[in-house]
């Protein structure tokens, strides 16, 4: 299977009134979903998105701004679509977890491709991810190695079963502890709607 194809989401429109999201027309419920990474005490929200995608690009600092307010009990994590093992993409993406550095250089990666042209918006080698981290202060052997380690060949195959079994159809996807994937006409909608089941989850912790 190709990898996922940025959804043909709307421009994002000022936020409607606050309210609960609705199973089938908000949301899906996953079937036998699992979280990412359990963490006791928390909600997970996960975005699977691509560095290539255009709307990724404009959702990120969207989501980095609503992570910044989402509450001391919420973690996010960002995983990329790795439907081909070999996507050098998701591979740098997951290199740059392993060396401590993706907070810092993952704006830097969509500014490349989106920006700045200094990154192919489609089909990087491993060779052109290595020479941009390299041009951003990484060690370009540790860049390569990390980016072929076993841990993350484990990685690409943990973020492809992730993708699958949560069904992902389209980039950016939110997923809510596992258990509902958001579906959302612009990407403010689905900030809105991650509110809504973050909530949800927060009741249904306390009510146990």
């Amino acid at each position: 299977m190709s990898l996922l194809l940025c959804l043909l989401a709307l421009a994002p429109v000022a936020p409607a009134a606050a309210q609960a999201p609705v199973e089938g027309v908000d949301y899906v419920r996953i079937p036998g979903g699992e979280r990412w990474r359990p963490e006791p005490g928390t909600i997970e929200v996960v975005e699977v998105f691509a560095y290539p995608c255009g709307h990724c690009d404009r959702f990120r600092p969207m989501l980095a701004q609503w992570t910044r307010r989402a509450g001391a009990d919420v973690r996010v994590y960002h995983v990329p679509a790795a439907y081909q093992p070999d996507n050098a993409y998701a591979r740098g993406y997951f290199a740059l977890e392993a060396l401590s550095r993706a907070a810092e250089l993952h704006p830097r990666v969509f500014d490349a491709i989106h920006r700045e042209a200094t990154l192919p918006a489609h089909n990087a080698s491993r060779a052109e991810i290595v020479a941009f981290l390299a041009g951003e202060g990484l060690d370009p052997a540790a860049v390569a190695a990390a980016m072929d380690a076993p841990a993350t060949d484990e990685k690409m195959n943990a973020a492809y079963a992730f993708a699958v079994r949560s069904g992902i159809q389209g980039t950016p996807t939110l997923i809510i502890n596992g258990r509902y994937r958001v579906q959302a006409r612009t990407l403010d909608d689905s900030l809105r709607i991650a509110d809504g089941l973050v909530a949800m989850e927060r009741e249904r912790a306390a009510a146990r």
